[in-house]
C-alpha cells in the first residue's frame, strides 16, 4: 500500500500536506503509511483513495 500511495501522490504532484488537506487525514498518519511503519484503517484508506482518485488497497492484479 505504501508504494501505491507514494506513486499516487507523485502522479498528482502533491505534497503530504496537500494530500492531508484534501483527504482530512493527518500528515503524521500519511507519513507513517508512506514509511511502512503503520497500516491505516479502512476509513483512512477510503479517504485517501477518494482524494487521490486512485485505488490504494492491494487488489487482485491479473
Amino acid at each position: 500500500m505504501a508504494a501505491r500511495l507514494k506513486a499516487a501522490i507523485n502522479d498528482r504532484g502533491w505534497s503530504v500536506a496537500e494530500l492531508s488537506r484534501r483527504s482530512g487525514v493527518a500528515r503524521y498518519t500519511i507519513a507513517k503509511a508512506l514509511a511502512g511503519e503503520a497500516w491505516p484503517d479502512l476509513l483512512t484508506i477510503a479517504n485517501l483513495e477518494k482524494a487521490l482518485g486512485k485505488d490504494l488497497w492491494p487488489g487482485l492484479a491479473v
